[in-house]
C-alpha cells in the first residue's frame, strides 16, 4: 500500500511529574489510498539552523551536515528575537503619532487657509461689486445731470420759438382780415395798431441757431477692465517639502564680521523634483546657543531658488537654521563660523589705524547732550531699566522686533518667535499677552512690527502671513489688511491721518492703507537708487506727515512725503559718527529729531531734522547686541528691543 504525502505538526506539552518541563513532539500524520488516517508521534529535541525546523531523531540523519542547536535553545532565541522586533515596531508608534498629529495640524491649517480665502476672495469680490454699482450710480447721475442741462436750454429755445412763431402767425391772421374788408375811417386805427406790430414783429429777435447740441456719448473702456478682470487674482501655493529642500553657498559654514554672506535654498518636492515657482514660506535665523539675534533678508527668485543674505555684528560659533513652512530643511541647522577681519584689512576698511577702537557710547556733545558732572563713569545712568531674558513664558523673550508706545502710558513688543505681543507699563510692569500661533486671521505667524492707533487699536505686521492684523487693546481680533498684496510685512506705523504705514521687507515696498484695509498708495522698489530699497525695515512718521524708512541693506535713513516723494538721504555705511551697519528700528521726538537703531554697529544715533549728526544714546552700561525697533515712551524715554540679548531696554531721553 502506497503512503501518500505525510503532514508534520509540531507541539509543545507540559508532562506531569517533570518540574514543568515542556517537552516537543512531532506529529506525522499519514491518509493512506484506503482513506485510513495514521498518526505517528515523535519527540523533538533539535533544531536545524539552515532548514529552521525541529528534528526528531529519525530526522536527524537527514540533516547530519547542517548546524543544529538544542530545540528548547532555538525556540527561546526565536522569542527574544520575536520580542525585539515586536519591541521595535512599538517603538514606531509615538513617532507615527506624532507625525500624525502634525500631518492633521497642517491639513487642518490648510483647511483654514482655505476658508479665509474663500472669505477673502467673496469680500473682495463683493467690495468690486459696489465699486462697480457706484461707479454705474454716478454714470447715470452724470448722464442725468448733462442731459437736464442740455434739455433745458434747447427747451427755453423751442419755447422761445413757439411763442414767437404764435405771435407772428396771429398777426399775420388778423392783418389779413383786416386787408380783406372794406377801408374806412373806422378801421385806420386797428390797422394803425397792426402795422406796428408787424414792425415789431420783423425786428424780433428769435434764437433761430441751435443753442445746444445733442451729444451724449459713453465711452466705456471695457478691454483693459475685461483683462483685469480675467487675470484678476491668484491662487498662490508650492509642492516645496522641507525635507527634500536643500542648502548651498559659503555662508552655511563661515562669514566675516559686519560682511554680508549669502546662502541659496533650493526648494524641492516630495519626489526631490525641483520646485520651478517662488512664493514658499522660508524663514532663516542666525542664532547663538543662548539664542537668536540676526533677522537678514531672503530674496525670493521665483523660480524655486531663495537667497538669504545676512550681517553677523561679532565673532564666534552660531547656528544657521533654515525652515520650510516651520520645518528644518535638510541639515538644518547649520555651525556656522564668524571670524574678523585681520587688524591691518580691518584698518585699511575703516581707514583707521589698528589700535584705534570703535566704540559707539560716549555722548557727543550737542543740543541734546546732557550737562555731565567730572566722574569717574559720568555717562553710566542713561539706562532705567532692563526687561526680559530668553524663555517663553510672560516676560521672557525669543527675538522680539518690533516696539511701540501708547499715549495711556504701555509699552508694546513683537515677540517674534514666540508669535505674540507684550504688553508692560512705562515702569516695566508685565501687564498682559496676547497671540496665538497659526496662519489663520486672528493668528501670528512671525510678527515683527507693532504700532498703537490712535483709536486705541493694536496694529501687527506679520511677516509669515504676509498681512498686518488689527486687534482691540484688550487683544481681540479685529480684521486684517493687506492680504494678497504684502510679500513679508516688517514694520507699521501710524501718519495723522490715521493711515496705517506698511514696510514690506521683501517687496521693497511702503504701502499705505486706510483702517478699514484700501490702499491708498504705495512707493519703492528693489534697488540702491535714492526712491528704491534693499531690505527696508521699520518707519516713524515726523510732525509734517512725512515717513522716515530704514534701508537696512543700503545703509541709510530716508524721508518721504506721504505721496512717495523722496525729501531726504543720510547715512552710508561704517562706523563714524552718523554712518550705519544696516539701521533698523527708528522714532522722531518732538522736536523733529531722528532716533535710529545701527544694527550692525550695536548702538543708538540721534539726528536733526536735516539728517545732521547729533549724539549716541549712551548704552555703556548694559551694551547693545543687534539693537531692532525703538520708540519713544509717552513719559520721554527710549525704548529699544535689544534682540541679542532677549530683553528691552529703557533709556533717558532729553528732548
Amino acid at each position: 500500500m502506497k503512503k501518500m504525502h505525510p503532514s508534520y505538526s509540531f507541539i509543545s506539552v507540559i508532562v506531569p511529574g517533570c518540574s514543568g518541563r515542556s517537552s516537543f513532539f512531532l506529529f506525522n500524520t499519514v491518509q493512506t489510498r484506503g482513506g485510513v488516517t495514521q498518526t505517528t508521534v515523535h519527540v523533538a529535541d533539535l533544531y536545524c539552523s539552515a532548514c529552521e525546523v525541529a528534528l526528531c531523531e529519525d530526522c536527524v540523519l537527514e540533516h547530519e551536515e547542517h548546524p543544529k542547536v538544542a530545540l528548547s535553545q532555538a525556540l527561546e532565541q526565536h522569542r527574544i528575537s520575536l520580542q525585539e522586533r515586536l519591541g521595535s515596531v512599538n517603538n514606531r508608534l509615538p513617532q507615527i503619532s506624532d507625525a500624525l498629529s502634525f500631518v492633521k495640524e497642517i491639513l487642518q491649517q490648510l483647511t483654514n487657509q482655505r476658508a479665509s480665502i474663500e472669505e477673502d476672495i467673496q469680500s473682495s469680490f463683493e467690495d468690486l461689486h459696489k465699486q462697480l454699482d457706484v461707479r454705474k450710480s454716478v454714470l447715470l447721475m452724470e448722464l442725468e445731470v448733462t442731459y437736464g442741462l442740455k434739455q433745458k436750454v434747447l427747451q427755453a429755445q423751442v419755447d422761445s420759438l413757439v411763442r414767437g412763431e404764435g405771435d407772428i402767425t396771429a398777426t399775420c391772421t388778423q392783418t389779413e382780415e383786416a386787408l380783406a374788408g372794406e377801408a374806412c375811417v373806422a378801421s385806420l386805427q386797428v390797422e394803425q395798431e397792426l402795422q406796428e406790430r408787424l414792425g415789431e414783429l420783423v425786428g424780433l429777435g428769435l434764437p433761430c441757431q441751435p443753442e445746444e447740441n445733442d451729444q451724449l456719448d459713453l465711452v466705456m473702456e471695457t478691454d483693459g477692465l475685461r483683462k483685469s478682470i480675467h487675470n484678476l487674482g491668484t491662487i498662490v501655493t508650492t509642492s516645496a517639502v522641507a525635507s527634500q529642500s536643500e542648502a548651498m553657498g559659503a555662508g552655511l559654514e563661515q562669514c566675516v564680521v559686519g560682511h554680508p554672506a549669502s546662502v541659496t535654498i533650493v526648494t524641492r518636492d516630495k519626489s526631490g523634483g525641483a520646485c520651478k515657482s517662488g512664493n514658499a514660506i522660508l524663514s532663516a535665523e542666525v542664532f547663538t546657543p543662548d539664542g537668536s539675534i540676526v533677522d537678514g533678508e531672503i530674496v525670493d527668485h521665483k523660480n524655486g531658488t531663495y537667497e538669504f543674505v545676512y550681517i553677523v555684528p561679532k565673532e564666534g560659533n552660531f547656528s544657521l537654521a533654515l525652515r520650510l513652512y516651520d520645518q528644518h530643511i535638510k541639515g538644518s541647522p547649520f555651525k556656522l563660523t564668524v571670524t574678523r577681519v585681520s587688524e591691518a584689512e580691518g584698518a585699511k576698511r575703516r581707514g583707521k589705524s589698528p589700535g584705534q577702537k570703535k566704540k559707539g557710547s560716549k555722548r557727543a556733545s550737542s543740543a541734546l547732550g546732557t550737562p555731565r558732572r567730572k566722574t569717574q563713569n559720568p555717562i553710566e545712568d542713561d539706562l532705567i531699566f532692563r526687561i526680559g531674558t530668553k524663555g517663553r513664558n510672560k516676560g521672557e523673550f525669543t527675538n522680539l522686533q518690533g516696539v511701540a508706545a501708547s499715549s495711556n502710558g504701555r509699552i508694546l513688543i513683537a515677540d517674534s518667535n514666540n508669535q505674540c505681543v507684550q504688553i508692560f507699563s512705562n515702569e516695566g510692569e508685565f501687564k498682559s499677552r496676547f497671540g496665538v500661533r497659526g496662519r489663520s486671521p486672528g493668528q501670528l505667524q512671525r510678527p515683527t512690527g507693532v504700532a498703537v492707533h490712535p483709536s486705541g487699536d493694536i496694529i501687527i505686521a506679520d511677516y509669515d502671513n504676509k498681512w498686518v492684523s488689527i486687534f482691540s487693546c484688550e487683544g481681540k481680533f479685529k480684521a486684517k489688511l493687506g492680504s494678497g498684496r504684502l510679500m513679508g510685512p516688517k514694520g507699521v506705523s501710524v501718519d495723522e491721518n490715521g493711515h496705517v504705514i506698511v514696510v514690506d521687507n521683501k517687496a521693497c515696498t511702503v504701502f499705505i492703507f486706510q483702517l478699514t484695509g484700501k490702499l491708498i498708495t504705495k512707493f519703492g522698489s528693489r534697488g540702491n537708487g535714492d526712491k528704491q530699497f534693499a531690505g527696508p525695515h521699520f518707519a516713524a512718521v515726523n510732525k509734517n506727515n512725512e515717513i522716515i524708512v530704514t534701508d537696512f541693506h543700503n545703509h541709510s535713513v530716508k524721508v518721504f512725503t506721504p505721496e512717495g516723494e523722496l525729501v531726504l538721504k543720510f547715512g552710508s555705511n561704517g562706523e563714524g559718527n552718523g554712518q550705519f551697519n544696516a539701521p533698523t528700528g527708528v522714532a522722531v521726538d518732538i522736536n523733529g529729531n531722528i532716533i535710529v537703531a545701527d544694527w550692525g554697529n550695536s548702538r543708538i544715533q540721534v539726528f536733526d531734522g536735516s539728517g545732521s549728526f547729533l549724539s549716541y544714546i549712551n548704552t555703556s552700561a548694559d551694551p547693545l547686541y543687534g539693537p531692532q525697533g525703538l520708540a519713544l515712551t509717552s513719559d520721554g524715554h527710549v525704548v529699544v528691543a535689544d534682540s541679542g540679548n532677549h530683553c528691552f531696554k529703557v533709556y533717558r531721553y532729553l528732548q
